[in-house]
């Protein structure tokens, strides 16, 4: 368990933007039958999703939700001296999305740039990282860009799959400053690497067959190329860990749970979410949700759920607990002590 406190070190605004393009999980009666529909909707909690078109990456919505920041923040392009973009659907293989970002964003050219590739935990890893950077001397402001383009590599007629996940891209602005420290505990189990998986890559070539649409367990179909979940492996998974680290962070922060002022999930489930609560005791009415309209975003889940849900809650000082969990077997937690945020509306593209 790796775990970090941060001195003097805050996010001072996020932004979010989500295409303008809605499907929803009721017209899915195409690849399983509509009592099968109605299941996983009230148990997954996930009713519609944003879907990009063909020609739009996680970075065009990460860049529409940075340029939402910086406007509305006033901020000096020239103060950010550095630029992190998280994502497991990056532009291109080379380069590094982060450098089409700084260019795109006209940030200048001293500004250090960075990807960072992690599963639904991405974030909160992210976050630690910049705030890493931003305790650094040399290092004022950290851009954090956080975006995933899911529906580009899902199979539309893959039932466990298709149902799930939506595209969204984020933005948030960290920045040295007089913050109350912030906590991070870090965790791996690689032996679960299978459970969430795209095989075909580079220890399995990429071949003709790769690109194949093929039937697979239980009559779901996809190609090598696109991503495979044991759904009930990271439920498994998910429920030994999540409510155990987050006590961690609460034991180690000294902090009683029922005294944080918000609990922030990465949006997977919302049935395994609630089971999460109810096994905290924790009050239901500071765990905001935005699974139901926006699906799982994967690792930008967690910023969407905060621009999305908490846009005019956290003025003053507030304390949130955010928690990742999915693909490595990965899952993050951290206590972020809030102050005066500035989180924009959350906008289309």
């Amino acid at each position: 368990m790796a775990t970090i406190t941060y001195h003097n070190v805050g996010i001072k605004a996020m932004s979010a933007c989500v295409p303008s393009k809605i499907a929803y999980n009721r017209d899915l009666n195409a690849i399983m039958e509509q009592e099968e529909v109605d299941k996983v909707i009230n148990s997954v909690g996930i009713h519609e999703r944003r879907i990009c078109e063909s020609d739009v990456c996680a970075s065009d919505l990460c860049y529409k939700a940075a340029k939402r920041l910086i406007e509305d923040n006033n901020i000096d392009i020239a103060s950010i001296d550095m630029l992190l973009f998280t994502s497991q659907t990056a532009d291109y293989r080379i380069p590094a999305t982060s450098c089409i970002l700084q260019h795109r964003l006209n940030l200048p050219k001293s500004c250090a740039c960075l990807d960072l590739s992690l599963g639904c935990s991405g974030y909160v890893y992210a976050l630690s990282t910049a705030f890493a950077y931003a305790s650094l001397e040399g290092i004022n402001r950290v851009l954090l860009l956080d975006g995933e383009t899911f529906s580009k590599i899902v199979n539309p007629k893959d039932k466990v799959n298709a149902p799930l996940y939506g595209d969204a891209g984020t933005a948030t602005l960290i920045e040295k400053g007089e913050y109350k420290d912030s906590t991070f505990v870090l965790n791996t189990d690689g032996s679960g690497e299978d459970s969430v998986k795209i095989p075909a890559g580079m220890r399995n070539p990429v071949m003709i067959d790769s690109l194949e649409e093929k039937e697979r367990e239980n009559n779901n179909i996809r190609t090598e190329m696109e991503i495979y979940m044991d759904g009930m492996d990271v439920f498994n998974f998910a429920i030994s860990v999540v409510p155990k680290s987050i006590k961690e962070v609460a034991k180690i922060t000294q902090i009683e749970l029922n005294a944080i002022d918000y609990l922030v999930f990465h949006q997977s489930n919302k049935f395994m979410t609630d089971f999460f609560i109810k096994r905290l005791k924790f009050d239901e009415k500071k765990v905001p949700y935005c699974i139901a309209k926006y699906g799982n975003t994967s690792s930008a889940s967690i910023p969407l759920t905060i621009v999305s849900e908490l846009e005019q809650k956290l003025k003053g000082e507030k304390q949130v607990i955010m928690c990742g969990f999915g693909a490595g077997l990965s899952w993050a937690t951290a206590l972020i002590h809030y102050r005066d945020c500035h989180i924009s509306p959350i906008i289309t593209y």
